[in-house]
Parts: C-alpha cells; structure tokens; sequence
C-alpha cells in the first residue's frame, strides 16, 4: 500500500467549498495502493490541474501539498486532482506509470468532466515536483501536461546539489552512482525547446532541504535557455515543505500571483 503521511510541514485538511460540486477518488491500481482523489468545480471554466504531492519518495505529504488546494482551485473553476502514487522503493516506474495514469485518466474524461483536455496541467510539491518536472519532461507528448507548477521541486537527481533520500529512493542505491540515469532524471538537462510547457516555479530562499540553486533555479535556466516560457518566485523566507499551509507567510502574494498566471493559459 502506499503511505500516506506527512513530510517537511504541518497537516490540515482540504478547505470545503461550496464551489466543489463532486468529490470522488478512483482507484490507479486494481488494489487502490494508488488513487487519484478527484474535485470537480461547480463552474468550470475548462482548465484542469493534477496535484503530485511530496514526501521523499518515501511517503506522502497530501494534505498541504494535495487536498488542501482542492477548495482555492474550485473557486476558481479549475477541477483538481490529487495523485496519491506508491513509493518506489528504487523502481521509478512504479510512480511514473502511477502519474501518468492519473494524467491520461483526467485527459480521456475531459468532456464528461467539464474540462478542456488542452488545457490540463500538473503541479508537484518537493519531491512530486520532481516527478511533475518528469511527466512535463520525459513522457510521451500525449500524456505532457499543457503547464506546470513547480513548488520548492527536487529537479536534480545528483545527490550532492539535491535532497539525497528523494535521489536514492527514486533512483535505488545502485542508480545513484548511475552517471547515464542521474542525467537522464535530472530534468533541467531534459528541457527541450517548444515541446517542454510553460511553467510556474516558487521557491524560498532559505530552503535547506532541496537547494534552490541547483534545482527549482536550474530547470528555471534551461527552460529560459531552451526559449519556453517559465516564471520563477523567490520568497525571501519559507523554507520548505508548505505547499497551500497557511502558516506560509506569503500564501496571499503567491496565491494572486498563481491566479494571474492561471488566467493567462489559453
């Protein structure tokens, strides 16, 4: 089964709205060890977001960093969905193909859902930022997300410029000292030009746990590099591990700036 628990934050509970009109969670795998926890808005306005919340690669933090999103997306007309993966213990396909599942699911619903199947993005926390960039980066064109929203991501799989639990958790002891795999799972050098989606990257300066630099700033780099379109907030302070916590001290700044940028996806 997967775990589900909390990791680098404090817990609450998705925020109810009158605005979410049905809640619902289907099952990603025949024993439900994986399940995507579905919000659908009373008004949609067509865009979608899939919610990949952290935790290491070792459980999973998807109260913050997944249900809690779910009542700010519905009030603005966006259908949510939360990812609850299962851990890979050194087997990445295992939360891949768990990711990827959930996308194809919310894409191939789109018109029963109320939802425009191009516009449907992702949005990963820590960790699940990593496995967000990995979807945006790495899957098969069909199952990219239209935009991503990157929290505090874990982007570089080397173990010395990042979180070393979530590089040898996803990657598995032996592929850590892995030269080929490392590269090709630190998604900044995964970038390509016009075929990588626009994304939304919020970091903290004072984050100890993923190094800004290295990672949330990297995949920032390249995707500038590469000529796609990436918005990038530093907040001077935050650390890590917030994702929609209220005790963020600029949850409100960060939320109005989301809202602005969500608007713009057309």
């Amino acid at each position: 089964m997967a775990q589900f628990g909390m990791f680098g934050g404090m817990g609450q509970q998705q925020q109810k709205s009158d605005k979410t009109a049905r809640e619902f969670t289907l099952n990603l795998t025949p024993d439900g060890s994986a399940q995507m926890v579905c919000f659908l808005p009373k008004e949609p306005n067509g865009k979608a977001v899939v919610g990949i919340p952290g935790g290491g690669y070792s459980v999973l933090s998807n109260s913050h960093e997944g249900t809690l999103a779910s009542g700010w997306m519905n009030e603005h007309g966006i259908a949510y969905f939360v990812v609850n993966y299962r851990m890979p213990k050194g087997d990445r396909t295992i939360p891949i193909g768990d990711a990827e599942k959930g996308f194809t699911i919310v894409r191939d619903s789109a018109t029963a859902w109320g939802i425009n199947p191009k516009m449907v993005g992702i949005m990963g926390f820590s960790a699940g930022g990593h496995l967000a960039s990995v979807i945006s980066t790495l899957s098969a064109p069909a199952i990219r997300p239209n935009f991503s929203i990157l929290f505090y991501p874990v982007i570089s799989m080397d173990e010395k410029v990042s979180h070393q639990n979530s590089c040898e958790n996803f990657l598995g002891k032996d592929g850590l000292h892995d030269a080929t795999l490392v590269n090709k799972y630190s998604t900044d050098k995964a970038v390509k030009p016009r075929e990588t989606p626009p994304a939304f990257v919020i970091l903290s300066s004072d984050d100890n746990l993923v190094p800004p630099v290295t990672n949330g700033v990297a995949y920032y780099t390249a995707m500038k590099q590469a000529g796609n379109e990436c918005a990038l907030f530093v907040y001077p302070t935050g650390g890590h591990g917030y994702g929609f916590g209220q005790w963020f001290a600029y949850r409100n700044e960060m939320l109005a700036t989301l809202e602005k940028w969500l608007n713009n996806r057309r």
